[in-house]
C-alpha cells in the first residue's frame, strides 16, 4: 500500500528526495540503473533506465555528452528548451511517479535535474525484437507473405504502409493493474459505424484485471457468448486481412506482446473464409469455398452418420457395400459407437501431440503415428478398415477450416452428436444437428447476427457467402450495424474485351 501511495505522488524538486522515492519503487529491480552526473559542473543530475531496453550509446551520445557541458542557469524549465540541447526529438514532461514508471516501463530514459519540480522522459527505447515473417498458422499459396509481430509499432506501420489514408485511427489503451499492457482499437472513421466503435471502447474500458498477456485475454473478456463453443472473435496474423476487414466496416484490436490480431463483429461465413479466396480468380475462388462448405458439414457430421447408419439403417446402405463392412466387422468386439470414439479420441491425442511436439519431429509423429495405431488396430481386430477410412476423412476434412478456433469447435461437437447418434439413429444426429443451428442463430458478436447474412436473410449480400462474386460486382459493403458509406467503388468497373480486330492487324 506504501508503494501504490508513492506512485501518486509528485516529482520534487529535490533531486535526493527523487532519488529515495525511485529506489523504494524499484527496490529489488536489479535491472533498473540509476547514474547520478553532473550538469556543467554545478547542478546535480540523474538519469533512470531499464537495462536491456535501452539505446546505451545514444544516450551517452545525445544525452549525456550535451548535458556535462551545460549551463542549468540559462535553462525556462521547458521540454522545449531541453530539446533544444539534447538531439533527441521524443522528450516529454512528466510530473508524477506514476508518470515515471509508465515511459520507463516503455524503455524511455527518466531525466531528473536537481533543483527542477519536473522530471523529463527521452525517448531511447530499444530491444530486441523478431523480424517479420510469413505467418506459420495462416498459410497460403497466393498473397503477402508478411505476418504480425510481438511489437506494436512494427504491427501497426504494417496496417499504415497498406492503407496510407488518414481515415485510419488507432485508439491505444493500457490494460492490466501490473502489465498495463497497450492495447489498440483500429478502425476506419466514415465506413466503421460509430455505435459499433463506442460498444468496443466501452468494453475493452470496463476490464478490470491484473495482467493482459494475450489477445486470447481481450477476446474472453469482450465476447457476447463466452460459454459458445464457437468463436465469436475471429484472429488473425495477416495484415491483409485486417486491412481488408477495417475497409469493410469491422474494427481490428491489436495487443502488444502477441502477434494475433483480433476482429469484430464476426460472423460464421467471415470465420469460413480465406484471404486467398479474393486473391484467386473469382470461379476458383467460389469452388474452393463450396469445398470448404462441403468439409465443414463432414467434420461435423460423417462419424456421426456412419455409426448411426450402422447401428440401426443399415437398409439404407447398398448390399454390397453392407456385406463389406460386415466382413470387416465380423471380428470387432465392440458396436460401431465404442469403435468410432477410441478411434476418435486417439486421432485428436495424435493431433496434439504434434503440435505440441518441435516441428521437425512433430508432423512425422502425427502421420507416422496415425499410420502405425490405424494399422496396428485393424490388425488386432479393435476397429474395422472402414472405420479407419472415416475417421482419416473426418480429421482431413478438419484441416480445411481457415479459423484454428472454428476447427476445434467442430471437433468438439462431433462426440456428443456421436453419442445421440449411437443411441438414436439418425434422429439423435438430425436433433444434434437442430439444436446447434438453433444455438447459431441466438449468437450475436458485438450485436452482428452470427448467421449473416443467411439468418437474417440479405439478399444482395449473399454474393460474398455462397460464391465469391467478382471484385468488379462487390459495389457494397455489408451492413453490419450501420449503413455508413457502404458504396465501395462505382458502377462500370467490369472489364470489357476490345471491340474489333484492329490490333492484329
Amino acid at each position: 500500500m506504501q508503494v501504490c501511495r508513492i506512485h501518486l505522488e509528485a516529482v520534487s524538486s529535490s533531486l535526493d528526495d527523487n532519488l529515495r522515492t525511485l529506489q523504494v519503487i524499484y527496490y529489488k529491480c536489479k535491472d533498473v540503473n540509476f547514474h547520478d552526473f553532473i550538469i556543467g559542473g554545478t547542478t546535480k543530475a540523474l538519469v533512470i533506465y531499464i537495462e536491456g531496453m535501452v539505446n546505451l550509446e545514444a544516450l551517452d551520445r545525445s544525452v549525456l555528452t550535451p548535458l556535462l557541458g551545460e549551463s542549468i542557469e540559462e535553462w525556462n524549465y521547458t521540454e522545449k528548451e531541453l530539446s533544444s540541447i539534447i538531439s533527441i526529438s521524443d522528450v516529454k514532461e512528466i510530473s508524477t511517479f506514476s508518470d515515471v514508471i509508465a515511459h520507463l516501463s516503455k524503455g524511455n530514459v527518466g531525466l531528473f535535474i536537481d533543483g527542477l519540480p519536473v522530471g523529463y522522459s527521452l525517448g531511447l527505447a530499444q530491444w530486441e525484437k523478431r523480424s517479420i515473417e510469413e505467418p506459420s498458422a495462416e498459410s497460403i499459396i497466393r498473397g503477402p507473405r508478411e505476418g504480425f509481430t510481438e511489437t506494436m509499432s512494427v504491427n501497426t506501420a504494417m496496417l499504415r504502409r497498406k492503407i496510407k489514408s488518414p481515415s485510419l485511427k488507432m485508439v491505444s489503451n493500457n490494460i492490466g493493474k501490473h502489465t498495463r499492457t497497450e492495447v489498440v482499437i483500429i478502425y476506419m472513421e466514415g465506413i466503421a459505424n460509430e455505435k459499433l466503435i463506442e460498444e468496443v471502447e466501452k468494453r475493452i474500458a470496463e476490464i478490470e484485471v491484473d495482467g493482459i498477456l494475450e489477445s486470447g485475454y481481450i477476446e474472453g473478456l469482450i465476447e457476447d457468448h463466452p460459454f459458445s463453443p464457437f468463436p465469436q472473435i475471429q484472429v488473425t496474423e495477416r495484415p491483409d486481412v485486417v486491412c481488408a476487414a477495417l475497409l469493410e466496416g469491422r474494427t481490428s484490436i491489436l495487443v502488444d506482446g502477441t502477434p494475433f490480431a483480433l476482429i469484430a463483429p464476426a460472423t460464421l461465413f467471415s470465420l469460413l473464409q480465406s484471404p486467398e479466396d479474393y486473391y484467386q480468380r473469382f470461379i476458383i475462388g467460389t469452388l474452393i469455398r463450396w469445398l470448404r462448405y462441403l468439409f465443414f458439414f463432414i467434420t461435423l457430421l460423417l462419424p456421426s452418420l456412419y455409426v448411426a447408419i450402422l447401428t440401426y439403417h443399415q437398409e439404407m446402405v447398398p448390399t454390397s457395400l453392407l456385406l463389406s463392412i460386415a466382413k470387416s466387422r465380423e471380428d470387432i468386439p465392440f458396436p460401431a459407437l465404442v469403435e468410432a470414439l477410441l478411434m476418435e479420441v486417439s486421432f485428436e491425442a495424435l493431433r496434439e501431440a504434434g503440435v505440441r511436439l518441435p516441428k521437425q519431429v512433430g508432423a512425422a509423429v502425427s502421420i507416422v503415428g496415425a499410420l502405425v495405431i490405424g494399422q496396428a488396430a485393424t490388425s488386432a481386430g479393435l476397429v474395422s478398415a472402414p472405420m479407419v477410412m472415416v475417421v482419416a476423412i473426418t480429421g482431413i476434412a478438419s484441416f480445411m477450416m481457415p479459423q484454428y478456433s472454428t476447427g476445434i469447435a467442430l471437433r468438439m461437437l462431433r462426440f456428443p452428436i456421436m453419442f445421440l447418434s449411437g443411441i438414436l439413429g439418425l434422429l439423435g444426429l438430425m436433433l444434434g444437428f437442430i439444436v446447434i443451428v438453433i444455438h447459431l442463430s441466438s449468437l450475436r458478436s458485438l450485436g452482428v447476427p452470427y448467421l449473416q447474412p443467411l439468418a437474417p436473410l440479405k439478399e444482395n449480400e449473399l454474393k460474398d457467402v455462397l460464391v465469391r462474386a467478382p471484385i468488379w460486382s462487390m459495389r457494397t459493403r455489408l451492413k453490419l450495424t450501420g449503413r455508413n458509406n457502404r458504396t465501395r467503388q462505382p458502377s462500370g468497373q467490369k472489364p470489357e474485351p476490345p471491340k474489333g480486330d484492329d490490333t492484329h492487324d
